[in-house]
């Protein structure tokens, strides 16, 4: 046998290993999708060995990986689980495999930094992702915005916060809301003006329909929490000018505290309780609120889907 016939036939048992593994790893996906469980699906926990057996499909394993960390996130957004243990390393390894893949660090950090019931409750975990996110996309002033709300809403943490937007804002072709944000954060802590100037500035700047819907649903949530104390002040006022309690908001109308019956951002009438608090028709309508709710109320999972 010549040496062009051995290298050829070198070649052949390679790309027959090569197909070997790769059905190999379809064969994994497809217990995935017929429901085997995710300590399965992390028989693999190190980056560093999915990558190597991931045969140079490396940005394949990426998206099965993210996949999984979607699929995985969902099921227990959806039971209001507490514990998200497996979340930080699906994240980990699909990052691992693709550095680029920004839509993990975007999403993944909102899943990781959220509070229970809407979210892991792991800000610190999140702070890692999007930092190893702008270590490979320095570029990206998405990823500093990202940090920077998580410092804020999280962490409570308004320096580093104001740091990661102001570091944002020097890129090329950043968009102009870091420096507003940034200056902002050195300003002021945690006020709902601040808040409502940050997810005004997520539905602007995205074209991604979940995120915009997303920062929608917490801007309606401002909108109550702002009211609601104002309405429960006016409610105090009538009790004190009149003696009693006022049954509706047609008795503050008459009185001329209202011009109207004054209605949430989903168009239903505020309520006033017996004992003076004002609440919103229907909670769940409303996600992301403070104000407004029934004694003990908790609020469900926002129905959102996250996906690329």
């Amino acid at each position: 046998m010549n040496a062009a016939r051995r290298v050829e036939s070198g070649a052949a048992v390679v790309l027959l290993l090569c197909l070997a593994g790769s059905v190999f790893m379809l064969r994994r996906v497809e217990r995935i999708r017929s429901g085997a469980t995710l300590r399965e699906v992390l028989f693999i926990s190190s980056p560093q060995a999915a990558r190597r057996l991931s045969l140079g499909y490396d940005g394949l394993m990426a998206d099965i990986y993210w996949t999984r960390a979607v699929q995985y996130f969902g099921n227990h957004h959806a039971q209001g689980a507490e514990e998200y243990k497996l979340l930080a390393p699906l994240l980990e390894i699909t990052t691992a495999l693709d550095p680029h893949l920004t839509v993990a660090y975007e999403f993944g950090s909102t899943f990781l930094s959220t509070a229970p019931p809407n979210g892991a409750g792991m800000p610190q975990e999140a702070v890692k992702l999007v930092e190893y996110g702008i270590k490979n996309n320095p570029d990206d002033w998405h990823l500093y915005y990202n940090l920077g709300f998580i410092y804020y809403l999280e962490l409570k943490d308004y320096k580093d916060a104001a740091d990661a937007f102001r570091q944002g804002s020097q890129l090329p072709h950043t968009h102009p809301w870091l420096k507003i944000l940034a200056a902002r954060m050195s300003e002021h802590a945690g006020d709902l003006e601040t808040a409502r100037m940050m997810w005004s500035a997520a539905y602007q700047t995205s074209t991604d329909k979940q995120v915009k819907a997303n920062a929608a649903a917490h801007l309606r949530a401002l909108d109550v929490d702002e009211t609601v104390p104002v309405l429960e002040s006016m409610v105090d006022k009538y009790k004190k000018d009149t003696g009693h309690m006022p049954s509706n908001f047609v008795d503050l109308v008459q009185s001329g505290a209202l011009s109207v019956i004054p209605r949430d951002p989903t168009g239903r009438p505020y309520k006033i309780m017996p004992d003076g608090h004002v609440e919103v028709s229907k909670p769940d309508a409303l996600p992301f609120i403070e104000k407004g709710t029934p004694p003990g109320y908790v609020a469900p999972a926002p129905k959102f889907s996250y996906s690329e």
